[in-house]
């Protein structure tokens, strides 16, 4: 017996075992004996090649192989019957053509055992080929393949620059992301780092990005800058996300050109800080304005009333007499009144008390006019430390309340006003509530006309603070401002700027600009 031969084993058992195995493998098995001629093969086999059992059975081999291919087959075939290998497994002759009966061919893999069975007869070799049909997979790789295609066209056509790295190695750019650098082609940015095209400064922050979304797989967003080969340097934003591979190792970058953007919101910054500080030049000019006639109308016409009514006292005093006394008595009580006009329109415009006493006998004596004007009842809470405050500071919290007092009589209808200003570390806040109407829901437009929240917020932005609006849970409206107790207003001018429109209202119960 050959030294490779398998041991004695009853015909009959060997064929009903090999039977039981080919009818339960999935894939194609066919025997074949030492002419190359098919003594078995499976239901797999069969339903592989479009052939019944009647037309398989003695077929020779060569047949399942197209006609061009037959001769370089049987080669292979010799040689493996004169290697003395028993077996050949899959992948080392690579892909084979098929044939079916249909007479169309087919890739598939094949593996070839060799075994020999000791028969009465003697010693009989049968070779068997396991086969795998791989039209579906080459199928299903040409659709991938095509996919792929589409896929990269769609990146390469896209108007906005991508690149795809791998261990910061470009390995993919489109053509716009290579006109954004300044390259003629986008093959001539793959294989560097990006760190060669981004600026310096751009180095750190995109690092830690890339190392935060390896970490948690997510999309980042991170602004720097890139230089172009001409050197000239485009501001960009990029949009980073890991690819879904095993190591998470690709990265893809979507990269805009956000240069002229940027431009544009600094002209528009520095507009808004020049409109801003001609607006605090204004406000600051109207309330020296309003200081000086104030002033005149307390020192000069003041004083001047007060004594041409103590000379017409003084004249009805000498001449009690004269039947002129009842108009002198008309004319006093029109002097009074005109002197009470005078220090009551001095007082509007700028109450004396708040450069001689300080903020908050001038609130004091602002919230007793507005109880006695309208007759809704103020709460009020002033804290400590108020009086040394700067002149701007005093002034603009005033106004803020002038201005919030004057909302609430008209279109509040309350009964009641609390009032607080308080000093909190570095800041001040003024809170003011009423128990009226509140704001109307989901109104967010101004009415025509109506300048007052708008007023009051700019006031508080010339100082760098906050102003918050809202419905209170207990009903009625709410005004709650924050304001930095020192600050210069150059700062103050470029904080405020950083935002561009900062929300008036701080829930979703909005009222309107009034």
């Amino acid at each position: 017996m050959p030294s490779n031969a398998l041991p004695f084993v009853p015909p009959s058992v060997e064929v009903l075992a090999e039977q039981r195995l080919a009818h339960a493998a999935l894939e194609a098995v066919i025997t074949v004996d030492h002419e190359q001629r098919i003594v078995m093969i499976n239901p797999a086999g069969l339903s592989m090649f479009g052939l019944s059992s009647e037309q398989a059975l003695g077929m020779a081999l060569e047949r399942l192989i197209p006609d061009r291919l037959r001769t370089s087959h049987g080669r292979h075939v010799r040689k493996f019957c004169d290697s003395g290998q028993i077996e050949r497994p899959m992948g080392q002759r690579g892909r084979v053509l098929g044939l079916r009966a249909n007479g169309e061919e087919f890739p598939m893999e094949a593996a070839i055992f060799k075994s020999e069975v000791v028969q009465p007869s003697g010693t009989q070799t049968y070779y068997t080929a396991l086969l795998r049909d791989l039209s579906e997979l080459s199928r299903m790789s040409s659709i991938i393949d095509q996919l792929n295609q589409r896929l990269r066209s769609v990146f390469e056509r896209a108007p906005v620059a991508i690149w795809i790295t791998e261990r910061e190695q470009v390995v993919f750019a489109n053509r716009a992301c290579a006109q954004l650098v300044g390259l003629g082609q986008p093959e001539q940015l793959v294989g560097r780092s990006i760190f060669e095209l981004l600026s310096p400064t751009s180095h750190e922050p995109v690092r830690s990005k890339l190392q935060d979304i390896e970490r948690d797989e997510g999309v980042a967003v991170v602004v720097g800058s890139i230089q172009r080969t001409d050197g000239t340097v485009r501001e960009v934003e990029l949009v980073v996300a890991t690819l879904p591979d095993h190591e998470r190792s690709f990265v893809q970058m979507v990269i805009n050109d956000i240069t002229q953007r940027s431009r544009e919101k600094k002209d528009l910054l520095r507009s808004r800080r020049t409109l801003r500080e001609l607006s605090a030049s204004m406000v600051e000019a109207r309330e020296e304005e309003r200081r000086r006639i104030a002033r005149e109308l307390h020192d000069e016409l003041g004083q001047r009333l007060t004594a041409l009514k103590l000379e017409m006292a003084a004249w009805q005093r000498d001449h009690p007499d004269m039947a002129g006394g009842e108009r002198a008595q008309l004319m006093l009580d029109m002097l009074d009144d005109t002197v009470a006009s005078a220090r009551r329109i001095a007082m509007d415009l700028r109450p004396l008390m708040l450069d001689d006493l300080g903020l908050p006998e001038a609130i004091d004596w602002l919230v007793k006019e507005f109880r006695r004007r309208t007759g809704i009842e103020v709460d009020t809470r002033l804290g400590d430390g108020l009086g040394g405050l700067a002149p701007n500071l005093a002034t603009t919290l005033y106004r803020i309340v002038q201005e919030a007092l004057t909302n609430i009589t008209r279109h509040a209808r309350a009964t009641r006003v609390s009032l607080a200003l308080e000093s909190r570390e570095q800041e001040l806040r003024l809170t003011i509530q009423d128990n009226g109407v509140g704001f109307a829901k989901g109104s967010r437009s101004r009415n025509p006309g109506s300048f007052g929240l708008l007023g009051i917020r700019e006031r508080v932005l010339m100082l760098g603070g906050r102003l918050a609006v809202s419905n209170a849970p207990e009903g009625g409206a709410r005004l709650v401002v924050h304001v930095p107790l020192a600050q210069p207003m150059a700062q103050v001018l470029d904080d405020n700027d950083k935002e561009a429109v900062e929300p008036l209202f701080e829930d979703s119960t909005r009222g309107s600009l009034d």
